[in-house]
């Protein structure tokens, strides 16, 4: 029987990449050796990745420790931009969450920077769903890693993972925990067991696991 659930954060609880893209915008504009312009779009496809990799892709022009230099640039605009303005919460987010949280531990688990889990938490006023959470930016260790971290420190029985892409899914196998497709968010997986269509599905699906 589930007794938690671990989120992914971007395509699963919400969608920044606007706001991210114009945020990230106004740093590479001063970047005087680079010659690029993000759109939502671009961020979509490059999300849930780590953060290094996602740099190694974008500014391809650059050293490494210049690329990870223009990235932390990059992710300090956007939690200056973010706690201004939140990003779009999908449908039913919170009102799901309040079903959830009366019969399960919630957890988010992403691939991200230090700092952009709690500025999620603050700009959507979400904090007090959610048990814990982890990142590479505060421990240095994989999603899968992560995933085990929370698992452990929480002292999970029967946890799950929901998350929208390929990485999530691999996240979730190498903990040895189910994992759910949400097929409403910005990425693919190749094969997987379970998937909802919409974030408001979750109560009723895991109910009948």
């Amino acid at each position: 029987m589930i007794d938690s659930i671990l989120f992914d954060l971007d395509g699963t609880l919400w969608d920044s990449t606007e706001i991210v893209a114009e945020a990230w915008n106004e740093v590479l504009a001063k970047e005087p050796k680079i010659d690029l312009t993000l759109t939502a779009g671009d961020l979509k496809k490059l999300f849930g990745r780590p953060l290094p990799v996602i740099a190694s892709m974008l500014f391809t022009e650059l050293p490494e420790k210049e690329q990870l230099d223009l990235m932390d640039r990059c992710c300090h605009q956007e939690h200056i931009a973010l706690s201004q303005k939140c990003g779009i919460l999908f449908p039913e987010l919170e009102n799901t969450l309040k079903i959830l949280q009366k019969k399960y531990k919630l957890f988010i688990v992403s691939n991200c920077e230090a700092g952009y889990i709690e500025t999620f938490l603050e700009a959507s006023g979400l904090a007090s769903y959610f048990t814990d959470f982890e990142c590479p930016g505060n421990s240095g260790l994989s999603k899968g890693e992560n995933n085990k971290l929370v698992i452990e420190r929480n002292h999970l029985k029967s946890p799950i993972y929901l998350g929208d892409t390929q990485g999530d899914a691999d996240a979730a196998a190498y903990a040895g925990i189910p994992f759910i497709f949400a097929k409403y968010g910005f990425g693919s997986v190749d094969n997987y067991k379970y998937s909802i269509n919409t974030f408001a599905e979750l109560p009723d699906f895991i109910a009948s696991l």
